[in-house]
């Protein structure tokens, strides 16, 4: 059996509206949670934590968190064109830290709608235990860079 492929928004995606790749979100997502209660059984909140696992991969982690919220991913068709509005994931600079951008095909608007649909990825990041943080790129693009919150899930 093939390993699930997360959506990163970086390249050729799944489409979202496939009632069997919500099915397939949804059950990958379940394993993450269960992953964390195993793994986190000193946490108050074990489902609040990042587990291991995540840690060690954590653009992969943090991709399967926002697609299963409803987020939507960005996506590129087989020429390499955008073509979809959403999340674009990838490493950052620094190890273990995810770069989040908000991306979408040219004339659709993604720069004007970056800060609500990065701000609505940071929320459903911090409530999964992940601190993310907004910065300005070149041109004034915004982006966030996540991470594991050091202490659990951040206080608001």
């Amino acid at each position: 059996m093939a390993e699930f492929e997360v959506a990163t928004g970086a390249a050729a995606g799944p489409a979202g509206d496939d009632p069997g790749r919500r099915a397939a979100v949804r059950t990958a997502f379940e394993g993450l949670l269960q992953i964390r209660r195993l793994m986190n059984t000193g946490a108050a909140d074990p489902e609040g934590v990042p587990a291991e696992w995540e840690r060690r991969r954590p653009v992969r982690a943090v991709a399967l968190a926002l697609e299963a919220a409803g987020v939507p991913p960005s996506a590129l068709d087989a020429a390499g064109h955008r073509v979809a509005t959403g999340y674009c994931l990838g490493a950052a600079e620094r190890p273990g830290v995810v770069r989040v951008e908000w991306l979408g095909p040219p004339g659709s608007g993604a720069a004007y709608a970056a800060e609500e649909g990065l701000r609505n990825c940071a929320a459903v990041l911090r409530r999964l235990g992940w601190d993310a943080l907004e910065y300005r790129g070149p041109r004034r693009r915004r982006h966030l860079e996540v991470e594991p919150a050091p202490d659990g899930p951040p206080r608001r």
